[in-house]
């Protein structure tokens, strides 16, 4: 310690502004603020101001103030500087020492250079939990691991912006996000004050895992939110995995089930109780929570040490019982509506436009010469670059993309034939199924589709085993009896399309899940195609979701999030509150498309011949019979010399699995069901892949007929895809889409060609429509 005395004896501080002093003036205050006494023991010893001596003498001291005070004696006993650097600890590990900022700034304190050139040791329990939670999430979010197996994609070389938009209670846009860290703005674009979740929402696949990996990804590398302390991600299908009977603590939720402190858990959570605006919750995938938990028996209130029922904690999370201040975010497909109090703010995903993809091109294909010719295919085909509005679909066909350019190769002009959705798991499947295929370093493989699911078949079967069994009942989350009863093989987990999922629960043990519930649809569906053991009812099961006009607004919604809070009568018998129903609908639209003329070739090598015609039968009759009584019933209103109809979503999804059989035949049937003159779809969230549909079924129409598609989400390759039945438009609304001048310049062309169009609504369409 010569230094010290080295220092005082040369220039000594005035009393007035001597750190001893100050220790000494405000010494009760201190006792009273600083519960953290081992981080100021380690800094003092790691700087040798403190001997070993010295630390076992504070440490021997009874109690948390006694051994305050001893440290103050002993810093104090060794002069300036020691006390200097003392409150220096204090300034720089504000989060250990967070009553002590006002007072801190208060004394206006600023350390000399010789002290801020000291090392300071942070072993604060909270500071260092936020390093291990930033280096878990770091490692979580490192790759893109939402959409495929191995880690093969580095997220921050591969990640593109979407679509951003944010919109009011009732769902009308409002404006756009220009950034993620716009989304945790707490004091911008606010819809509800008293609101503390932002509610992400969107089609399956169109990123919004994504969208929350990439935020974990920012924050871990300390580029998100500096305020935030804690961030905690949970998917809320491992809420369904709880038995009724299984309770737990808030606390036990968060560290045993997410990260565990390394140290002093009691503190870090009493540090989480007091300072919850310091904690950013992330819950993915709403819609996928299924439980027969019994909600009349949740209790109004919810106290953070007591144990309850995971969905107990959930609930009351969002509702701000517990943590009230904490920010929270939600994800969840299209259709499910979270009551409006809980609400800060509603945003809507919109997938890619066309700016969007090209830059996500040019991600993916860093080399020139690829990336200009995957973007010349795609100006060639608007049905395969609608698909590609989707991200999860775009993801797909680009790592399939040498497929697709064999296919299109030498065609400069759109291709005649058409890609469905159907097609492109298709080929997704044949790819994965042909990397297990031993080949040669100057050999390539070169069997036939019909011979690569012929070969894989056993495996194709074990899997949509295993996806039907969770769909029937609307779970995505698998236990590994489950996988073992359905004949899988290691080898055949391999291949990528079931991936394992984090141990969590109170079970433990391996579970797994399909990388993407429409994967899981697709599996569901080839299952009911290829066991001849399916019946007709069996086949048609998940059409019951069909539900008729009236009943598809609250059908296809979630119900209030917490109506358990006023519920006391129980449940209505069957009712599932976490229910949204499009996993059914794209199964639906997996099983028109495999049982397609155009997979008949394919099938025939698969299935019995007997069991397919009669499969393909029963599905057709339904389909059309389906859409013609869907038609009918829609209300009618007379309004401008039309008969106008309001059609739903389903009318949508019936559009689109028609548009997936690639039939001729059943659009024309479909066509002669549309009886009004004037269809209206708005706030239908139409994307551009679904005007393909729309323009397959209605150019045979043999009538004029008035469109609205006002309020959706077309864009320039939707335009394209219209083009088809745009001589059978008298009216066309296209306003609010994302629609630019290119979009115009195609409707321009087209419509001067028939010139039966009397009006054109084009609000917010590009320049040239104004």
């Amino acid at each position: 310690m010569e230094k010290q005395g080295h220092r005082e004896m040369e220039g000594g501080l005035s009393e007035s502004h001597s750190h001893v002093r100050l220790l000494k003036v405000n010494r009760e205050l201190l006792v009273t603020h600083i519960r953290n006494v081992q981080c100021l023991v380690d800094n003092l010893l790691h700087n040798d101001y403190f001997s070993a001596e010295d630390a076992e003498i504070v440490c021997a001291c009874p109690t948390q103030p006694d051994k305050v005070r001893k440290i103050l004696d002993l810093v104090q006993s060794k002069g300036e500087e020691v006390s200097e650097f003392f409150l220096y600890v204090l300034q720089q590990l504000a989060d250990a020492y967070v009553d002590l900022r006002p007072w801190l700034l208060e004394i206006s304190f600023s350390p000399s250079q010789l002290i801020q050139n000291k090392t300071i040791v942070n072993t604060d329990p909270v500071s260092r939990y936020t390093q291990k939670l930033r280096h878990q999430l770091g490692c979580d979010s490192k790759f893109m691991l939402c959409y495929a197996q191995k880690e093969e994609l580095l997220l921050e070389e591969t990640y593109t912006d979407t679509i951003m938009e944010l919109v009011s209670f009732s769902n009308e846009i409002l404006g756009s996000l220009s950034s993620l860290a716009c989304l945790l703005d707490p004091s911008s674009d606010v819809l509800n004050e008293h609101g503390e979740t932002v509610f992400v929402f969107g089609d399956a696949g169109v990123g919004k895992s994504m969208l929350l990996q990439r935020l974990q990804s920012l924050w871990a590398s300390g580029r998100l939110g500096a305020e935030i302390k804690f961030f905690f991600h949970f998917r809320c299908r491992i809420f369904s995995c709880f038995k009724d009977s299984d309770t737990l603590s808030l606390q036990d939720l968060l560290f045993k089930h997410f990260c565990y402190p390394e140290q002093d858990p009691e503190e870090v959570f009493a540090f989480l109780l007091r300072f919850p605006q310091a904690a950013l919750f992330t819950f993915d995938g709403l819609d996928e929570l299924h439980s027969d938990f019994d909600l009349s028996r949740v209790p109004d209130t919810c106290c953070p040490r007591e144990p309850a029922h995971p969905l107990v904690l959930l609930a009351n999370l969002l509702s701000g019982r517990l943590l009230q201040g904490a920010r929270k975010l939600l994800t969840a497909r299209t259709g499910v509506e979270v009551p409006r109090h809980l609400l800060r703010k509603k945003v809507l995903l919109r997938g890619f436009s066309p700016i969007h993809l090209r830059a996500y091109a040019r991600r993916m294909f860093p080399e020139r010469a690829a990336q200009a010719h995957l973007l010349q295919q795609l100006e060639a085909n608007p049905n395969l670059c609608s698909l590609c509005a989707v991200p999860l679909f775009c993801w797909i066909i680009f790592r399939c993309f040498q497929y697709f350019h064999s296919a299109f190769e030498g065609s400069p002009q759109r291709p005649d034939c058409a890609v469905t959705l159907t097609d492109v798991f298709l080929l997704v499947t044949e790819v994965h199924l042909n990397r297990t295929q031993p080949r040669s370093l100057v050999q390539r493989n070169t069997r036939s589709t019909a011979e690569t699911f012929r070969a894989g078949l056993r495996t194709l079967r074990a899997l949509g085993q295993v996806a039907r069994s969770g769909m029937e009942q609307s779970l995505f989350v698998f236990c590994q009896d489950d996988v073992e009863a359905s004949g899988l093989q290691e080898a055949d987990l391999a291949l990528g399309f079931l991936r394992t999922t984090p141990a969590l629960g109170p079970c433990g043990g391996q579970s797994y899940e399909f990388f993407h519930i429409t994967l899981q649809a697709f599996f569901t569906a080839f299952f009911l195609v290829v066991d001849d053991k399916v019946g007709t009812q069996e086949l048609l099961r998940f059409f019951r979701e069909w539900t008729p006009p009236g009943e598809g607004a609250a059908a296809s919604c979630l119900p209030s999030l917490l109506p358990f809070q006023r519920w006391r009568g129980g449940r209505p018998a069957g009712s599932d509150l976490f229910k949204n129903k499009d996993h059914f609908q794209f199964t639906n639209l997996f099983l028109c498309g495999l049982l397609s003329k155009a997979r008949q070739e394919l099938l025939r090598h698969l299935v019995p011949a007997a069991a397919l015609r009669r499969k393909r039968h029963a599905l057709w009759t339904h389909l059309c019979t389906s859409m013609r009584s869907y038609l009918k019933s829609l209300p009618r209103l007379h309004s401008g010399g039309f008969k106008q109809v309001q059609a739903m979503p389903t009318f949508l999804w019936m559009l689109r699995c028609i548009y997936e059989t690639q039939s001729q035949k059943v659009a024309r049937l479909a066509a002669r069901g549309v009886c009004a003159d004037y269809l209206k779809l708005t706030f239908c969230n139409a994307c551009s892949a679904d005007c393909s549909a729309l323009s397959y079924v209605l150019h045979h129409l043999h009538k004029s007929l008035a469109l609205d598609l006002d309020n959706n989400n077309l864009n320039d390759y939707g335009v394209r895809e219209l083009q088809p039945c745009l001589s059978r438009l008298v009216v066309l609304r296209l306003s609010v889409n994302q629609i630019t001048d290119n979009g115009v310049k195609v409707l321009c062309e087209e419509l001067t060609k028939y010139k039966i169009l009397t009006y054109l609504g084009y609000a917010f369409l590009g320049t040239l429509g104004q």
